[in-house]
């Protein structure tokens, strides 16, 4: 069935928002009678032994935004509604501070250990951190070492209460990059010290002891995956699964090169903030990002630091805006646009969403197995023209 065929509109569903949607039963999504199981077919990530759901659950925000209780509440529900792929950091919870360094990891492992058998159901990927970013509490030094990264992933098994991690991500690269919001490359920021052979041999150690399965990176580059592919290749050791780099409507600069990299090179992308930190829910748009009218108790208007970063860039919101009233002309809610987007790019093996509540992951889970219209693809697209990618 394409994308222009649908289904008659249900009961109280009025067709425009069917045409909008592309309502139709995907061959991977099926729904228990219940209405909650997810049965999506698992993606296997780049050339590795992983088959993962294409929802993975991020988990960021527990510790610092969402307390433990609630963190666990929604670990069990993800699980049951079929998503059994977890991804977290050492350097979790976000925004990083000293007193809650390691505490999503801490968290995630006492969910484990109060649910036997629920480590064998999840594949669980973590990252270690890369050079020091104003975190001195994360390591000693101001690089990623061999040593660091092996002292790193003991730490997290440790805090994770697991004997091997399934997925173990370079969070953000050794050598300097224009990550997290930088646009230019600058040679002369340059301070590697870490070949990336180094660091590939210290990876393939770990998978060698049997503590890590599969390897991946995170807010990489075209040369960064090519290289570690490339070496990997020539020296026989691990190959990278897969890469996980920011991924929305107001940052879609990994279609600048990125994806023809991945696509060739066989590695899956792990999208993550698919909804811009909120700034695609519709939260935002009356009351803006902070002062008196802005949303309380939300990320962006939360947190200064935050807000210093991409997603309080006013053309981030400026696009936002646009994306999320293109949303609501055509009968859908802004997270449905966003997420249906994500769900549905051939680019993305899994989307990444992160949650502070329970009701929040069914509202994020419940849009997948949705399309949205050529039309509103279109109108996707000329959005994007005209703004281009602010939030990159």
């Amino acid at each position: 069935m394409g994308a222009d065929d649908t289904e008659p509109a249900a009961a109280g569903q009025s067709a425009t928002r069917q045409r909008a949607l592309g309502f139709w039963a995907r061959g991977q999504r099926t729904v228990e009678e219940d209405g909650s199981i997810l049965r999506m077919k698992k993606i296997q990530l780049g050339q590795s032994s992983l088959q993962v759901t294409p929802i993975c659950l991020g988990t960021m925000t527990f510790g610092e935004q969402v307390d433990e209780p609630t963190s666990h509440a929604i670990l069990s529900r993800s699980l049951e509604r079929g998503v059994d792929f977890i991804d977290t950091a050492e350097m979790y919870a976000v925004p990083t501070r000293q007193e809650t360094y390691g505490a999503t990891e801490t968290i995630i492992g006492n969910w484990f250990a109060a649910n036997p058998g629920a480590r064998q159901k999840i594949t669980l990927a973590t990252k270690v951190a890369g050079p020091v970013r104003a975190t001195p509490w994360v390591r000693e030094g101001t690089g990623m070492t061999a040593a660091d990264i092996v002292a790193s992933c003991n730490a997290s098994l440790k805090r994770l209460k697991t004997d091997v991690i399934d997925l173990y991500q370079i969070h953000w690269p050794e050598r300097h990059v224009p990550a997290f919001g930088a646009l230019y490359y600058d040679p002369a920021k340059e301070t590697s010290q870490t070949p990336i052979h180094e660091q590939l041999e210290a990876l393939g150690g770990l998978v060698k002891a049997g503590k890590v399965r599969e390897i991946g990176l995170s807010n990489e580059t075209p040369y960064g995956v090519h290289e570690f592919v490339r070496l990997a290749e020539q020296h026989g050791l691990p190959r990278v699964a897969s890469v996980q780099n920011v991924y929305n409507l107001v940052s879609r600069g990994l279609e600048n090169g990125l994806d023809e990299t991945m696509h060739r090179l066989g590695v899956s992308l792990l999208a993550y903030s698919p909804l811009a930190f909120g700034l695609l829910t519709g939260k935002y748009d009356q009351g803006g990002i902070e002062g008196p009218e802005a949303p309380k108790g939300a990320r962006i208007s939360s947190y200064e630091s935050v807000r210093k970063q991409r997603w309080g860039r006013p053309d981030a919101l400026k696009a936002a805006r646009r994306y999320n009233q293109l949303a609501r002309d055509n009968g859908l809610t802004p997270v449905q646009l966003a997420l249906a987007f994500c769900y549905t790019k051939w680019q993305v093996a899994s989307t990444i969403i992160g949650v502070t509540t329970v009701a929040q992951l069914d509202e994020d889970l419940d849009v997948w197995g949705t399309t949205l219209s050529p039309e509103v693809l279109a109108e996707i697209d000329q959005i994007r023209w005209e703004i281009r990618d602010p939030a990159t």
